[in-house]
């Protein structure tokens, strides 16, 4: 595979994180189209950002297509048909995809030039989208399933390789050539795990560890003159024009920084344009930059705790500074959402931050409101029915977990195995031990170390 043209360096981030901002301001007022165009310029600058840029983009596609938006016009189909390189071809496809979220030829075409470009994170990405879909189609694609076989395959991710070979033997079960790469991919597979066994694992782990350790101090002591001279750069920009756009590329640029002084004096600058204008986007910020400190703050007592695990007066802090931190989101999210009270995603998002405070009962309507929406469907079903257990209400936790296992199409992901585990936990307390057990021994026979599974089907089974 070749290498990356462009590598997602600070500069990139910092220059595309301008248009990202932007183009979640002018979504949450469902200007999609113009926030999809500030997605795309964003990730001209750096189009590996996975997080920032791609799987925002995806999010905004996808509800503009639950409002009606227009699929892509011929005149956007012939502007974007093609590009110069493999990254201009990638961005391309991307911007069709966002107007047409379905449409897997799309999707196909931003793996290939993504791969072609060398962008490892934003193949992984958009290969894992495609077998989700696929998985879930009632029709899947042979040929997408091989193509999906030869990324992995590429990127030496043998066992999703072995696992698109695998539906893809499904579909054709008696071409001899597929079987015979399925064994190939499992040997390559069997291979790569033996490796990494035969090591040992303390030196292995323990040398890993120091070469990371070296190369994030090394970055570091790169970075951090780059990132003051962009604060730098930014505040004389700013007290030249004081624009809105200029303020925010100084925030980040504060934000960049990563201390406490720094991000309290970007908050204070956005909390007095606020006040001025009494524009909602400032405060936003102000919330958003709120909540990184706060958890940097608590990552660094975890930290701390670590090394000295019976330090009460730690516990204690890393106790407060963690309830700071839930209240901060809940009210910055009850803003937001106040503020854009049609956006099913700040319902789920609130509703998840009244849980996480124990407050169940306030938690249910915002997330039977949030389920609505498509995208928060299966997690919002998921987030009710933990709120009827802990509430001890369990056939009302039994009915919803059900409901939402039955709407999940795959069965055997991450979310799959949360929501069979959760929907057991209810029935094992209802005083319904079958359904329970059965449910663990079918989580078990997927992933037998998952959570406590193991240590309740033994337990189940001594009872019987």
């Amino acid at each position: 595979m070749a290498e990356a043209a462009i590598n997602n360096t600070e500069g990139d981030i910092s220059k595309a994180m301008a248009f990202f901002s932007r183009a979640e301001e002018v979504s949450a007022t469902d200007n999609f189209d113009y926030a999809i165009d500030m997605y795309i310029e964003g990730l001209q600058r750096a189009p590996d950002a996975v997080e920032q840029g791609h799987k925002p983009l995806r999010y905004t596609a996808l509800v503009r297509q639950g409002k009606g938006g227009k699929k892509p016009s011929m005149m956007d189909k012939m502007k974007h048909s093609r590009g110069k390189t493999a990254m201009e071809n990638m961005i391309n496809a991307e911007y069709l995809l966002a107007k047409d979220p379905d449409n897997l030829l799309y999707a196909e075409q931003m793996l290939k030039s993504a791969l072609e470009a060398g962008f490892k994170n934003t193949a992984m990405w958009i290969a894992d989208l495609i077998f989700e879909a696929s998985r879930g189609s009632d029709k899947p694609s042979l040929a997408t399933l091989l193509l999906l076989k030869d990324t992995y395959e590429a990127m030496e991710e043998y066992a999703k390789a072995v696992g698109a070979c695998g539906f893809a033997l499904k579909l054709k079960p008696d071409d001899g050539v597929l079987a015979g790469e399925y064994k190939n991919l499992s040997a390559q597979l069997a291979m790569k795990k033996g490796k990494y066994d035969q090591q040992d694992f303390r030196d292995s782990i323990k040398d890993r560890e120091s070469q990371e350790k070296m190369q994030a101090q090394q970055a570091v002591i790169k970075s951090v003159d780059v990132r003051q001279q962009a604060v730098d750069d930014f505040r004389k920009i700013y007290e030249g024009n004081k624009s809105q756009g200029n303020l925010f590329k100084l925030t980040d640029a504060l934000g960049d920084l990563q201390t406490d002084k720094s991000d309290i004096e970007a908050m204070k600058m956005l909390e007095e344009a606020y006040r001025q204008s009494n524009d909602f986007s400032y405060k936003k910020r102000a919330g958003e930059m709120q909540l990184r400190m706060l958890r940097r703050q608590v990552r660094h007592k975890k930290d701390v705790l670590a090394v000295n695990a019976e330090d009460h007066t730690v516990k204690e802090s890393l106790n407060e500074k963690t309830k700071e931190l839930l209240a901060a989101e809940l009210e910055h999210y009850r803003l937001c959402m106040e503020n854009s009270p049609m956006d099913l995603r700040l319902r789920y998002e609130y509703g998840l931050r009244l849980m996480r405070n124990q407050k169940y009962d306030e938690a249910i309507p915002f997330l039977q409101m949030a389920r609505k929406d498509q995208r928060h469907k299966i997690a919002a079903m998921n987030k009710i029915g933990l709120c009827f257990f802990v509430k001890g209400w369990f056939a009302d936790a039994i009915d919803t977990l059900k409901e939402a296992i039955e709407a999940y199409e795959i069965k055997d992901n991450d979310t799959a195995k949360e929501l069979r585990y959760n929907l057991a936990r209810a029935y094992e307390q209802h005083g319904d031990m079958g359904p329970a057990l059965e449910l663990y021994r079918r989580i078990a026979q997927i992933d037998f170390s998952y959570k406590d599974v193991k240590a309740r089907i033994d337990r189940l089974r001594k009872a019987e």
